[in-house]
């Protein structure tokens, strides 16, 4: 049954955003469209990670950051090591992150090492904390709010970027994927202060006094998830969510809340935007019923304005809302 209905959730968004019927289903080979292409897997293995990141077609070459969440201390729900292992192996990857700008167990680096000893993640390739050695600004396109971008000095040592994100909930942001990954993920402490603040202040201590003007912290987060972008000059980074442990609550949430629904798959793009757009679409177009319901994570999204997100970066020309869903299943 859970078979079926997400059959027929994946073929509702098909016609939808590429508008095409059911019997014109696409395949990786047969795109018809201008629009960005995301590609859909329902299955979540390490094989299937490998398997849609081959299908985006952009090899990752040179020193390849792989940007995760650690996961904060107590929380189960990250993207574990053993099914992330495959592909970063296999890019000869370097897992990379910054430390929080938040108390907890990942807000100075003794702590955050810590952290990422005791998930596992030294285990399975190099790990960079790459504020380590302080930060570095880089341009933005946009600065409506923010005027440059801060991030981890480390990431100047890298040639090609994965944004790896799980797609979940999130407290502030209604939601996080791709775009939260790679504009708070990627900024170091005092870089995720001054997206939180709309660009008032990068002072870890002082921007919690700032916050409320959510939809600058939005639109700071797609102009900042754009200057990362476009420093990989576009073309050396690429997209991919994990759509699964769908709470309300980010991996950041040390007690997130328990998932009320099922697992969905995994999802890649070339455009970020379209990614986690298409993602957004799944949970909203989601069949819920008693004891698989979407109902949580969509009210969550809706009463942060967490769409907003989207609605921003499209505007500034970072990504497009349209896009064409094929699926890499059964070939």
């Amino acid at each position: 049954m859970k078979r079926f209905f997400l059959f027929a959730l994946c073929t509702s968004l098909l016609i939808s955003c590429s508008g095409k019927s059911a019997n014109e289903q696409q395949t990786k080979d047969r795109p018809t469209s201008d629009k960005p292409i995301v590609y859909m897997t329902k299955e979540i293995s390490p094989e299937a990670l490998v398997r849609i990141y081959e299908v985006l077609g952009r090899t990752a070459e040179g020193r390849v950051a792989v940007k995760i969440s650690t996961g904060e201390a107590g929380g189960q729900h990250y993207l574990k090591p053993e099914l992330i292992a495959q592909l970063v192996k296999q890019v000869n990857g370097t897992i990379v992150e910054c430390n929080t700008a938040y108390a907890g167990k990942r807000n100075t680096f003794d702590a955050h090492w810590q952290t990422i000893r005791e998930h596992g993640f030294t285990d399975i390739a190099p790990v960079d904390l790459m504020d380590e050695e302080g930060d570095m600004r880089i341009p933005v396109q946009d600065s409506t709010w923010i005027h440059y971008d801060i991030v981890g000095s480390h990431l100047a040592n890298y040639d090609f970027m994965i944004n790896l994100a799980h797609f979940k909930g999130h407290a502030m942001g209604g939601f996080g994927g791709v775009l939260k990954n790679q504009s708070i993920g990627v900024a170091s402490a005092a870089g995720k202060a001054y997206i939180h603040s709309a660009g008032v202040t990068a002072d870890v201590n002082e921007c919690w006094n700032h916050i409320g003007n959510q939809d600058g912290f939005l639109e700071s987060m797609a102009a900042a998830a754009q200057a990362v972008h476009n420093y990989f000059g576009g073309e050396r980074i690429l997209y991919i969510n994990v759509v699964n442990n769908l709470s309300v609550d980010c991996d950041c949430d040390s007690h997130p809340a328990a998932p009320e629904m099922n697992d969905i798959g995994i999802l890649a793009s070339l455009d970020p935007v379209a990614l986690d757009q298409a993602c957004v679409d799944l949970v909203f177009h989601y069949p819920s019923k008693e004891g698989d319901d979407a109902a949580a994570l969509i009210e969550r999204i809706n009463s942060r304005h967490g769409i907003h997100i989207l609605e921003h970066a499209a505007k500034i020309g970072f990504g497009s809302r349209e896009y064409q869903l094929i699926f890499i299943d059964g070939e």
